[in-house]
């Protein structure tokens, strides 16, 4: 019998979770190879307020992987190996027992607010951006330890390690401690330059050093499923890999592009645009432009900026259905269609869109307050949304151009925001050319890829992009009604040099 390599990879985002099976699989035998996914388990990934604060269901967390785990062997599947990727920045705290210290803070709680501009005055934006390559972002790793620092917090005090999100999943499933490399370098606490952790930087602030571990790279095995885990699931000793941890960078990976100069749109909750770069780029234009470099697989460099997203949408959904407007993304995207174009367009990245109490609200008071008509309907506040989106990303796109002297024949988009294709088409019409997207799970694929080439089932990471290509099929979206985009995008730059306060 044939042998079908398989591995189990879990990719959280910040609002669901999955487990997916990927097989690689003989298109004929003897013939190519393909890569066939399966979900075999999704769950919800839902904040807990707890006083002031916003956490991470952290433990929740840990009980889904274990379920997914479970059903994998109870499905009939032998993954030989299984590896998780997420979102950036966001940590655990262990003590000298390894035991957990609290419950993990999410990445949108308000403690870190205002910590981005005094530390950029204490210590200077130049400096900060130097020795860390990163955009100034209110979540980064290094404005939570120094909100608690602020705060006097004891777990500071008695914490031995710091392990974030992904490390510390595979530390509850194998009991060994790691820290993977993209996802270090969404700390603001790495410096790029010297490829080492920023000890001076966490002196100067107060902070130990000691609690950083030494980065290993994506497809180190971190070691195997605890013997209390697999008496607790009946299953057998399975290997936890490091993936390309951080969910941007491991879609990024995944991305089908014929050429190794390309753009990139990792588009979910959050979007992402960037290029691939060999070293990261430390210029001082990169600052102004606030772009981050952020680890890639095999020891590589990604320059991008983060972009609201659809957060924003999702958002909004959530407010009109506490109202009783229960609506599905296909409803929302089909009312958006029939709307006006043009008639409004906000700043996705403008920080008042990052939490607020209502969102459709938030919107509105943007845009009366940038001398522009409020959106009446839903379908306006949706088309208002995407078409925004769409003509930052143009904006984004041709910054990453500047900063990287070169001209990208189109844009790869990928990840879940590729189901919207109204967002898809509005992407072409505003960068006035092609964008191809594919695929939807780009970083659950990712994080199989690395684990296929740790098992020896793919000599490189471009032996596995060429395995994307031959798996899932690309759809094309040309640029159309451009001179109404031109015109849009003329506004656009107006809007973005004239911000409401």
């Amino acid at each position: 019998m044939t042998h079908t390599p398989t591995v189990l990879a879990f990719d959280l985002g910040a609002g669901s979770g999955r487990a997916l099976i990927g097989e690689m699989m003989e298109a004929a035998p003897g013939g190519s190879k393909r890569l066939q996914i399966t979900e075999i388990h999704r769950f919800s990934n839902t904040p807990v307020r707890i006083g002031e604060h916003l956490h991470w269901n952290t433990l929740g967390l840990l009980h889904e992987i274990k379920t997914g785990i479970s059903k994998a062997f109870q499905l009939g599947y032998k993954p030989e190996s299984c590896a998780i990727d997420t979102w950036g920045v966001d940590f655990g705290l262990l003590d000298a027992n390894g035991e957990l210290l609290g419950i993990p803070y999410h990445y949108r709680d308000h403690q870190t607010e205002g910590l981005v501009e005094e530390l950029s005055a204490k210590l200077g934006a130049e400096r900060l951006f130097a020795e860390s390559g990163l955009q100034f972002m209110p979540f980064n790793t290094l404005y939570q330890l120094y909100a608690m620092k602020k705060a006097n917090s004891p777990k500071l005090d008695v914490a031995e390690t710091l392990l974030l999100t992904p490390d510390l999943l595979n530390y509850f499933l194998t009991g060994r401690k790691a820290c993977e490399f993209t996802m270090a370098t969404t700390t603001q606490l790495y410096d790029p330059a010297n490829r080492a952790w920023n000890k001076q930087l966490m002196s100067e602030l107060g902070l130990s050093d000691f609690l950083f571990l030494e980065p290993v790279q994506p497809g180190t095995e971190i070691g195997q499923l605890t013997e209390e885990i697999c008496a607790e699931l009946g299953v057998p000793r399975l290997k936890v890999i490091a993936a390309v941890s951080h969910d941007t960078e491991s879609a990024a990976a995944a991305v089908p592009a014929s050429s190794q100069s390309f753009a990139y749109l990792v588009s979910g909750t959050w979007s992402l645009l960037g290029t691939q770069m060999q070293e990261p780029l430390l210029h001082p234009d990169v600052l102004k432009l606030e772009f981050s470099n952020e680890g890639g697989a095999g020891g590589t460099y990604h320059l991008l900026k983060n972009i609201m997203g659809l957060w924003i949408l999702q958002e909004c959904k959530r407010i009109w259905e506490q109202r009783g407007e229960s609506l599905t993304f296909s409803q929302l995207v089909a009312l958006a269609e029939i709307a006006e174009p043009f008639r409004s367009l906000i700043d996705p990245d403008d920080l008042r869109f990052m939490n607020p109490d209502s969102m459709p609200e938030e919107i509105a008071d943007f845009c009366r307050e940038s001398g522009q008509p409020e959106p009446r309907t839903i379908g306006e506040t949706v088309r208002c949304t995407l078409e925004s989106l769409a003509l930052k990303y143009r904006m984004v796109l041709e910054q990453a151009e500047k900063l990287t002297e070169a001209k990208f024949d189109g844009l790869h988009m990928v990840g879940g925001g590729i189901q919207n294709e109204l967002l898809c088409r509005f992407t072409a019409g505003a960068i006035g050319r092609p964008v191809w997207t594919c695929p939807v799970e780009a970083s659950a694929i990712g994080n199989m890829l690395v684990q296929l080439q740790t098992g020896g089932y793919l000599t490189d990471m471009q032996e596995g992009v060429e395995l994307v290509k031959a798996s899932f099929p690309i759809s094309t979206y040309e640029s159309e009604q451009q001179t109404e985009w031109e015109n849009a995008y003329a506004r656009y730059q107006q809007l973005m040099e004239v911000k409401p306060c």
